[in-house]
């Protein structure tokens, strides 16, 4: 077992791959849906968006407990808990004879695909802090944000020579191979005197104090808002380019072409953030998010609801280089103000984000009707409500949270 520090690059490359879980998990799904919907009898074709919402939800209740056992058990041990979950869930879903067996094991993978998000995040809070911590975070977000790219077009090669299933074998076989490389190579960061024995009196009275720190909550819910708005788009792509567009083959170029703007910023953040600061650069990607949606929804209104393909893609590239900014700074801001109780800190941050993602996503989603506008409506009220939590956050004058 190796007892060193991991160098940046493979640090970087290693946790970026074991947070992909989640992403791979949702994006590779999407060119699988009608085949799912024909094999598993799907009568409602909206039905068919709870694959991909209720992987989520699933991770709102993995992000409840992996935190606090991060703190107890140490980074690791909570990663490799997830994991271990996460390849239970694949197991189930992959041999699912029902939608509800599907489903079943769709958040059975959510609750897995929680411990390698969390854990990770309090990992790298006890090597990095403030904007050192940004920057590491942007930089696998970099990483982060390729496998979605490739990751429709991965499903969609899979789809061409074999069944659906056989996209849940490949996530057994990342999950397996990350959770073995993280075995001998990644080193337990939180030591044993550090560590927060499970209780649950002290864990509901930690988790109140963190609840009540408005700087934190301000935080957590903007993170949400944008990740809702960002489940909306994904989880109805697929009709929008191949109902509305009648792009069916090209599909996953389409998809990885906006996705490679979320790389893109998130490259550019990491060189950024360090001069300019994670606030000011939040507040301007927000600003920028909000006049492009503006943009595309004046650029829709005269085309019954459906812009042009171009305007659409150039709109959508522009609207995706501010998310990418948003995704590393607004998690770190939350974390900043945890010290000591990163732990449960994550878990409380994730599970009111995720919890916001959903309820934004499924009511959005509900909403499509052949057009773009409930993508629309659904990033303009998001980054409206984001951009107002981080003001009100900026002038919060809570401290960081000491352990009681």
């Amino acid at each position: 077992m190796n007892k060193s520090p991991l160098k940046l690059p493979e640090f970087v490359i290693l946790f970026a791959l074991i947070t992909s879980i989640t992403a791979l998990s949702i994006d590779a799904m999407l060119p699988a849906l009608p085949q799912i919907s024909a094999d598993l009898a799907i009568s409602d074709p909206l039905d068919s968006q709870l694959i991909i919402s209720l992987f989520i939800f699933g991770m709102v209740f993995g992000e409840l407990f992996i935190g606090p056992v991060s703190d107890a058990i140490g980074r690791k041990g909570a990663i490799l808990l997830g994991v271990g979950i996460y390849v239970g869930g694949t197991l189930v879903a992959m041999t699912a004879s029902s939608f509800e067996i599907l489903i079943l094991g769709r958040i059975i993978q959510g609750v897995g695909a929680s411990g390698p998000k969390i854990a990770t995040r309090a990992l790298i809070r006890d090597q990095y802090e403030g904007e050192s911590m940004a920057r590491i975070m942007s930089f696998i977000m970099v990483i982060f944000i390729m496998i979605p790219m490739i990751a429709p077009a991965f499903g969609q090669m899979v789809l061409a020579v074999a069944e659906w299933r056989y996209i849940f074998f490949s996530f057994l076989v990342l999950s397996v191979s990350t959770g073995l490389w993280l075995i001998i190579r990644q080193p337990e960061t939180l030591a044993r005197e550090n560590r927060i024995p499970l209780s649950p009196k002290k864990l509901m009275h930690s988790t109140s104090r963190i609840l009540k720190h408005g700087k934190v909550m301000c935080y957590s819910v903007s993170g949400g808002m944008i990740f809702g708005a960002l489940l909306v788009y994904v989880s109805t792509s697929q009709s929008i380019f191949e109902d509305l567009y009648g792009v069916v083959d090209n599909f996953p170029l389409y998809f990885a072409v906006l996705a490679s703007a979320v790389a893109l910023s998130s490259l550019i953040n990491s060189q950024l953030v360090m001069r300019f600061g994670m606030h000011r650069m939040v507040v301007v990607a927000l600003s920028a998010l909000i006049f492009f949606t503006g943009t595309l929804f004046f650029f829709a209104l005269p085309h019954d609801g459906i812009p042009p393909f171009t305007i659409f893609m150039i709109n959508g590239f522009l609207i995706f280089l501010s998310v990418g900014i948003l995704f590393g700074n607004i998690n770190a801001m939350a974390m900043q103000s945890l010290g000591k109780m990163a732990g449960l800190g994550a878990s409380v941050i994730a599970s009111i984000s995720s919890l916001v993602a959903v309820a934004v996503s499924v009511s959005a989603g509900r909403l499509y009707d052949g057009t773009v506008m409930h993508m629309v409506f659904a990033l303009c009220f998001c980054g409206v409500t984001a951009l107002i939590l981080v003001l009100i956050a900026k002038r919060s004058k809570a401290g960081i949270l000491l352990p009681a």
